[in-house]
C-alpha cells in the first residue's frame, strides 16, 4: 500500500506535486500549531506597510482544519490539477505554472478591489485564504477543455463536465455553505479561460504568452506522463461519489 502511494506520488507532474506537498505541509504544520495561521493569511496592510510579501503566496496554500472539506480540496488539487498539467499542458509546464500565477493574481486583485467597495466590503474582509478559490479555478479550467465527458451525481442524475462547476456551486448552497470562495474561482478560471481560449480564436492575439523568464526557469523541463487515466472518472469531491455516467456513450 505504502509503495502504491509512493508510485503514485512520483509519477505526479512537478507542478501538481509541489502544489499538493506545500499545501498539506502548510495545513497540518497549522494543525500541530507549528505554524501560525495568523503569519499566512492574505492582509493588505501589512503587505503594504511591513513589507510582508510572503503573504500574497502562503494564503494559497492553507486549506484550513484537516476534516472531510480539506480531504475533498486535496482531491480536488491532485485531481484536477493533474489532468490538466498532463493533458492540457502536457510539455508545457511553464504555461501551466503562468496560469496558476495568472489565476492567483486575479483572485487577490478581486478581493483587494472587493475590500475597497462600500457594502461588500466586509464580505471581502472576511476571506483570509484563497486557497479554496484557487483549487475551483483549476476545475473550471479542466471543465471548460473536456466539455463533453459524461459525470453522474450518486447515480440520481447525469450532466456533462461543461456543468461540473454549477454543480459544486449548487451542492454548496445546498449544504448551506459559503459560495464565495466558489465564485471567486469561477470568476478568475472564466477570465483566463476567455483570454487564453476564446480570445485568440477570436483576435489572433494572444494576451496571456508566457513570459521568457518564466519559460527559462523551465527550459529543462521533463513532464511526468502517467499512463492517461480515463478522463470521465467521477469528481467525487464534496458528493462522495460522483463518477462517469456507465450508460453514457
Amino acid at each position: 500500500m505504502a509503495q502504491a502511494v509512493e508510485e503514485w506520488y512520483r509519477q505526479m507532474p512537478i507542478i501538481t506535486r509541489s502544489y499538493l506537498t506545500a499545501a498539506v505541509v502548510t495545513t497540518v504544520g497549522c494543525t500541530l500549531e507549528i505554524i501560525s495561521p495568523y503569519h499566512l493569511y492574505l492582509n493588505p496592510k501589512l503587505v503594504v506597510q511591513q513589507y510582508e510579501i510572503w503573504r500574497l503566496v502562503t494564503n494559497f496554500l492553507y486549506f484550513r482544519k484537516m476534516d472531510l472539506d480539506f480531504l475533498f480540496h486535496m482531491f480536488f488539487l491532485a485531481r484536477y490539477c493533474k489532468l490538466l498539467e498532463e493533458n492540457s499542458f502536457r510539455g508545457r509546464t511553464a504555461d501551466f505554472f503562468y496560469m496558476l500565477l495568472f489565476g492567483a493574481t486575479v483572485l487577490t486583485a478581486i478581493v483587494l478591489i472587493g475590500g475597497m467597495i462600500p457594502y461588500i466590503s466586509e464580505t471581502f474582509a472576511r476571506i483570509l485564504f484563497l486557497s479554496n478559490s484557487l483549487t475551483f479555478m483549476m476545475v473550471y479550467v479542466w471543465s471548460k477543455h473536456n466539455p463533453f465527458i459524461h459525470m453522474s451525481f450518486l447515480g440520481l442524475f447525469t450532466f456533462t463536465a461543461a456543468y461540473l462547476p454549477w454543480v459544486l456551486l449548487g451542492f454548496s448552497i445546498l449544504v448551506g455553505s459559503s459560495t464565495w470562495v466558489d465564485l471567486l474561482g469561477m470568476i478568475a478560471g472564466h477570465v483566463y479561460y476567455f483570454l487564453e481560449d476564446v480570445y485568440p480564436r477570436m483576435t489572433g492575439r494572444r494576451p496571456l504568452k508566457t513570459p521568457s523568464f518564466i519559460k527559462a526557469l523551465f527550459a529543462d523541463d521533463n513532464v511526468v506522463v502517467a499512463a492517461p487515466p480515463n478522463a470521465g472518472i467521477g469528481a467525487g469531491a464534496r458528493f462522495g461519489a460522483m463518477g462517469p455516467d456507465p450508460h453514457a456513450q
